[in-house]
């Protein structure tokens, strides 16, 4: 079991930067691929970014490549996701999500966090 809980939301004008992070506890959260995912009023939920257990691979949806960047410290247990650039259309729920690999991200073996608001005014 992994417990998520991210923080870091609120409000930011078009183009200003806000950084998520997402801590977990429970079992052994540097053997986990850890992603972010967003959704918007609605909408369906999104994936946003991935990364692997090691940080060696990460994977960004076309919509946040050169403007959002993940990260993570498996020393401190967090994953950060640094945006930059913010776009009115980011503004959305974000989720942090670990799981076995990124691709299997979302799907039924999906521990979740709780979401954190992200609203860019513009």
């Amino acid at each position: 079991q992994v417990q998520l809980v991210e923080s870091g939301g609120g409000l930011v004008q078009a183009g200003g930067s806000l950084r998520l992070s997402c801590a977990a506890s429970g079992r052994t959260f540097s053997r986990y691929a850890v992603g972010w995912f967003r959704q918007a009023p609605g909408k369906e939920r999104e994936f946003v970014v991935g990364i692997s257990w090691s940080g060696g691979s990460k994977y960004y949806a076309d919509s946040v490549k050169g403007r959002f960047t993940i990260s993570r410290d498996n020393a401190k247990n967090t994953v950060n996701l640094q945006m930059n650039s913010l776009k009115p259309e980011d503004t959305a729920v974000y989720y942090c999500a670990a799981g076995e690999r990124v691709s299997g991200l979302g799907g039924p073996l999906t521990y979740w966090g709780q979401g954190t608001q992200v609203t860019v005014s513009s």
